[in-house]
């Protein structure tokens, strides 16, 4: 047969997607096959064969079913052929999907039936149906609660194995046909399984001696058959459990149900002429192989009271009676409840679950890992531990979150708001994917498998009966290996999130805050105002709302992280004000539940600073900086004021442009003040970041004063440039939460413009920029101090540059040297701050040093302000600015170094106060012991300042006289709880050392 018709008919047949085109009209040209090609039924045949998800599969399994039929049978299933779409559909779907199917039909090709449009859409049967079904192929009254099978031996297994796989092919019509949802599919599974179960049991009963001892016997399915959620071939996990009848003798009742165990695992799991069914797993009972095969309810009990391991709990989740006494089933569920939702108490529950399936991934083979659908990473397994472990910590509490089904469950979690909802669907939509692929895969051969095969074919036969059609392999592997990234970003975002452990070592009676449990909670843990925080937790938690589910689970264990803080009842109420805030966005408290460390970071910070708490009251959205340490380390200047910059040019009106600006101060203040309290940054960062914020400030500042000046000039062109110096510690980048911005205002009048206009408009940008910037607002003020300028307060705001320079080269006094050494321009005409660093060079770092009558001006100078700018009734050895070993004594001998030796000493000409004292070390003008004590009372104080400031939110130089407050600076400066007064006696000690080097070296 060569003529034209035949290549063209094999050309036909490649394109309908036959691999093998010759063998296929081979095949199609059987007389066998006839019947169902007369009329328009070649067609229609060849139309459902290319849907096939292998039409050279399906072609072979259908010849093989009809030349398997009685001419009779050809007769029907030609006539049904016909008449049933879905017949042709989905029998074809199924032959194409599955060799051992196809094995299955031409033994027993009465058998199509299953695949037909009646059975498919009359839906999934019972589980008392299947159970029927099975009984009574071993000739057992379905109706007895204890059925014994009249059909024994040889034949009664394979007749079990026939009605089962007749049943299987019917699920899998079901399945393939695309009209049943997972759960459907894994449930009817779990429910045939069960069912072939009891059968088995039967046929055991059956083949007992007549003399045994009777007894009572209940299967306790386990895994996916207990979560009602089996795959097509799977190991089927079960556990025993047995009581004598009354009356009877115990040690023989379980003898009698051992033998029935035994018998039933071998009935299912023995090779006869039809196959096997599956193997039934007894390794989960207690002392797994090692232990008895089975046990009374007491023995069992009395196990995982004293012995279980935490991976048995877990197990135990899914436990449900499917076979023998029902009733013994349910009272062994119901008993062994109690273990199950107390085990996330145990020590260490929730490491152990976490290494349990680093386990599981260790013993892959290597050649496998990549692609194991069920235990590798991404798979399957990731899923399901995700959703056990949280039941299993948030079930104790929540009786709404235990379902043994895994998608039951992932959907409980998510309503009760232990999940994401975005996550939870992903979850989901991977999930049933996995699975989808994981039935393909075993349909086949019929055989247990969860690895994806690396076979073109294989592959292509499995994508196309999922849907892929285009360039099938390709797409199924390309959508494989997102959801496979997705669940395992997923299973570590969930099995790893630090709350789970919190919770896990919360008393079961504390995961779940009713009113009296909380306030005897919030009493234990301290709480001043108990009864004002149950107001702050019932405003908090009541309701059915999503919110509400959300926070009562954070709070339990958010409480104890507020009452290892210093101030517990403070951390509880800011916490309900961001959340007042927040709580309606979609993001906030998931961020709480999922990400890292968040949560307990906010609690620490509530409970902790009451000047971050109100950065964050008034910029809420900033809570996601918790989330990341990249987000918490301060930007730098350039990065700051080019953001700010930009903000204020997106705003014309300068109200508008300046609150963006200070909101953009608002967010950095946050920020840094977060990463002080949590220790991610030193003092030495603090204070450069603190500056940095300010210079930018200053900047965002400064472009709008000018252009707000410049619109009042009309067409006047503008006269000046203008540049800010920062002076003190803010030139020093050292600025503490506290300190002024100290500046100097310069400018230079541009070419052909006017001395008074220039001085005019400089004067007018210099006015507006500190009024701005000191507007009534709720955020901590930036104070723009300009005292430091020539003439003190009663000389001019502005100077020129020229003015500067007559002034400084005549009236200049050595304070003002002193001052000029930590000079840095900051914002402003650039050039122009050069200009003025290079003009007050000489006067900071003098070519001859300073004279006798200078020093003891300078000492003189530091003696006056001690004795007069101690606040009145102030403990000296408790202002941290002032007092002996201060601040200002560590300053001031660093720059009376820099002013007596910088000139010949480049390494001294530096702003800051730490740099200046590590040059002075390495030239040998300070001792190297000294500097270090000097560097470390300096540090102290600097952070005892900064703490100050963050505990109680409001400016002091002096260490807090509260209790409560001072203990809140200890805590921050790394004292443990009740050492507070270990934290004083520190800083009096260093303050003492510092004073004592100051002595030697400042007053000699």
């Amino acid at each position: 047969m060569n003529d034209g018709r035949t290549v063209s008919g094999a050309a036909r047949l490649v394109r309908l997607g036959f691999a093998d085109a010759s063998r296929a009209e081979a095949l199609l040209a059987t007389e066998a096959l006839q019947p169902l090609l007369a009329d328009e039924g070649t067609a229609r045949l060849l139309e459902a064969l290319a849907a096939a998800p292998d039409p050279d599969l399906a072609l072979q399994g259908l010849v093989r079913l009809v030349e398997a039929q009685s001419a009779a049978g050809r007769r029907e299933l030609a006539a049904a052929f016909d008449a049933d779409p879905v017949l042709r559909s989905t029998l074809t779907t199924v032959l194409g999907s599955s060799l051992a199917l196809g094995d299955h039909l031409a033994r027993h090709p009465g058998h199509w039936s299953g695949a037909s449009g009646a059975s498919v859409e009359r839906g999934r049967p019972s589980a008392a149906a299947l159970r029927a079904h099975l009984l009574t192929a071993v000739h057992a009254e379905p109706a007895s609660q204890a059925p014994i099978a009249r059909l024994l031996g040889l034949p009664a297994r394979d007749l079990l194995r026939i009605e089962y796989r007749r049943l299987l092919l019917a699920v899998a019509a079901r399945d393939l046909s695309g009209r049943v949802v997972l759960e459907d599919i894994a449930g009817e599974l779990s429910d045939l399984a069960a069912a072939t179960l009891e059968a088995a049991l039967a046929v055991a009963r059956g083949e007992l001696p007549t003399d045994v001892e009777p007894c009572r016997l209940a299967v306790i399915a386990m895994g996916k058959c207990g979560g009602r959620e089996l795959n097509y071939v799977s190991d089927v996990d079960v556990i025993y459990v047995a009581e004598p009848m009354t009356g009877g003798d115990e040690k023989a009742a379980l003898a009698t149900a051992t033998r029935l165990a035994a018998a039933l695992a071998r009935i299912c799991s023995d090779q006869t002429a039809e196959g096997t069914i599956w193997p039934v797993d007894a390794n989960l009972r207690p002392e797994g192989k090692s232990g008895a095969l089975v046990r009374t309810l007491a023995s069992h009990l009395a196990y995982y009271e004293r012995w279980a391991q935490t991976w048995e709990f877990q197990a135990l989740l899914k436990a449900r009676p499917v076979a023998g006494d029902l009733e013994l089933g349910a009272e062994y569920v119901d008993a062994v409840a109690p273990f199950i939702w107390r085990a996330a108490g145990r020590d260490g529950f929730v490491e152990d679950a976490r290494a349990m399936r680093r386990r599981v991934e260790s013993t892959i083979p290597a050649k496998d890992a990549e692609r194991e659908l069920k235990l590798g990473k991404g798979g399957l397994r990731d899923v399901e531990f995700s959703v056990q472990l949280l039941q299993l910590v948030h079930g104790r509490s929540d009786v709404f979150v235990r379902s043994p089904t895994t998608l039951v469950a992932l959907e409980q979690l998510s309503t009760h708001g232990y999940v994401g909802r975005t996550d939870a669907a992903e979850l989901d939509h991977a999930y049933r994917f996995l699975r989808t692929m994981e039935h393909r895969i075993q349909l086949y051969r019929l055989r247990r498998t969860h690895v994806v095969p690396t076979d073109e074919a294989d592959l292509r036969r499995i994508a196309r009966s999922m849907g892929f059609r285009t360039n099938p392999s390709t797409e199924l592997n390309d959508v494989w290996r997102r959801h496979r990234h997705e669940v395992r970003r997923l299973h570590e975002k969930l099995f790893y999130r630090p709350l789970l452990n919190a919770v896990a070592r919360l008393e079961s009676g504390e995961a779940r805050l009713t009113p009296e449990a909380a306030r005897a909670r919030l009493e234990a843990l301290g709480y001043a105002d108990p009864m004002g925080a149950l107001r702050h937790l019932e405003a908090l938690t009541t309701g059915v709302s999503r919110r509400a589910a959300i926070q009562r689970t954070l709070l339990p264990v958010l409480l104890g992280w507020f009452a290892e803080a210093p101030d517990p009842d403070a951390g509880l109420l800011g916490f309900r004000q961001v959340s007042d805030a927040l709580g309606g966005t979609h993001w906030y408290l998931g961020l709480l539940r999922d990400a890292g460390a968040a949560a307990e970071r906010l609690a620490r910070i509530l409970a902790s600073s009451k000047y971050a708490t109100d950065l964050l009251l008034r910029a809420p959205e900033a809570v996601s900086m918790l989330a990341d340490d990249d987000e918490l380390t301060p930007r730098g200047e350039a990065a700051l004021t080019a953001e700010v910059l930009a903000a204020a040019g997106r705003n014309t009106d300068p109200a508008t442009a300046i609150r963006a600006v200070l909101a953009l101060r608002r967010r950095e203040l946050f920020r840094t003040s977060v990463a002080d309290l949590l220790g991610l940054i030193d003092v030495d960062q603090v204070g450069q970041a603190l500056s940095d914020v300010a210079a930018a400030t200053i900047a965002g500042g400064l472009a709008v004063a000018r252009r707000t000046v410049e619109a009042g000039r009309g067409d006047h062109p503008w006269p000046t440039a203008f540049a800010v110096i920062a002076m003190g510690r803010f030139g020093g980048y050292e600025l503490g939460y506290s300190s002024d911005a100290d500046v100097l205002f310069v400018h230079e009048p541009l070419s052909g413009a006017s001395e008074q206009d220039a001085t005019n408009a400089a004067l007018a940008v210099a006015n507006e920029l500190r009024r701005l910037l000191m507007l009534p607002g709720p955020d901590p003020q930036l104070v723009v101090d300009a005292d430091l300028r020539p003439e003190g307060r009663q000389g001019p705001m502005v100077r020129s540059l020229a003015s500067y320079a007559a002034y400084y080269a005549r009236w200049s006094a050595v304070w003002e040297s002193q001052a000029l050494l930590r000079a840095a321009p900051v914002a402003g005409d650039v050039e122009l701050g050069q200009r003025f660093l290079e003009l007050i060079a000489p006067l900071r770092y003098p070519e001859a040093g300073l004279t006798e009558a200078d020093v003891r001006e300078i000492r003189r100078l530091k003696a006056r302000i001690e004795a007069e700018r101690l606040p009145r009734g102030a403990d000296p050895g408790s202002h941290l600015k002032l007092g002996p070993g201060g601040l200002a004594d560590v300053e001031w001998t660093a720059q009376l170094v820099q002013l007596q030796s910088a000139a010949a000493n480049p390494g001294l000409q530096t702003t800051s106060t730490m740099a200046a004292l590590r040059a002075a070390a390495r030239l040998g003008l300070l001792d190297e012991g000294d500097v270090e004590t000097l560097s470390g009372a300096w540090r102290f104080a600097t952070r005892a300042r900064n703490g100050g400031v963050l505990v109680r939110g409001r400016v002091s130089d002096s260490l807090p006289s509260d209790t409560r407050e001072l203990a809140g600076v200890a805590r921050m400066l790394g004292y443990a709880p009740g050492h507070t007064g270990d934290f004083v006696e520190d800083y009096r000690r260093a303050m003492r050392r510092s004073r004592a080097i100051v002595e030697r070296t400042f007053y000699r």
